[in-house]
């Protein structure tokens, strides 16, 4: 039975934070460094999912940490379509090469997503899993079913906001005390968009 993929969503153009997300440097690793990692410790097959002939920087794990290392010759990188920019393109493209398996998708900015919570959402039984936070979803840490692409696909066709999108298909949200068994929610879901973030992400370090 082949694994689940662990797709890092690293499409953005990072605008607000100075260039490719990716790249930022967070305690001396790029951004994308941290997701991986924590895709590798959870066992799944680590797919990234990048806009065509963006520059991505692939290293060991971050210093001091106890996630496994994933080797860069392991790590495959699916070219989404270059339009649109839009979140749900990452996600649609990697259930479409996924050969019928489901992913966890997960946003190259957020760095402090523990692999037991990846492999939690890898697990769930649902077609479609996600955190809430203050009652706001959280797609960009979630479990997508294959049999949800048909509409995930029209609703990037109409370039529906990808909270709407989720929230239309009713998921399964992990909130309170279940997400609290992972940590403290506000850590990890924290979402590194510009400077501030990223020196708020360096202070929890």
């Amino acid at each position: 039975m082949k694994r689940t993929l662990g797709v890092v969503l690293a499409g953005g153009v990072g605008s607000r934070i100075g260039g490719a997300k990716a790249s930022a440097e967070l305690h001396g690793q790029p951004l994308i460094a941290y997701p991986l990692a924590a895709v590798a410790e959870a066992g799944l097959e680590p797919l990234v999912c990048a806009k065509p002939g963006q520059s991505l920087p692939f290293c060991a794990s971050p210093a001091g940490s106890d996630r496994a290392e994933e080797p860069q010759n392991e790590i495959r990188v699916l070219e989404e379509p270059a339009e649109p920019r839009h979140p749900l393109c990452g996600i649609v493209a990697a259930l479409r090469a996924g050969e019928g398996r489901p992913i966890v998708a997960l946003a190259c900015d957020l760095p402090f997503v523990p692999a037991a919570l990846i492999r939690a959402l890898a697990e769930a039984p649902e077609p479609l899993v996600a955190p809430s936070l203050g009652g706001r979803l959280q797609p960009l840490c979630g479990r997508y079913e294959p049999s949800l692409l048909p509409e995930l696909e029209a609703a990037l066709g109409r370039e529906e906001p990808l909270t709407r999108t989720v929230e239309g298909l009713e998921p399964r949200r992990l909130e309170g005390e279940e997400l609290e068994r992972f940590g403290d929610p506000e850590r990890i879901l924290l979402n590194v968009n510009n400077p501030d973030d990223l020196r708020r992400a360096e202070s929890l370090f």
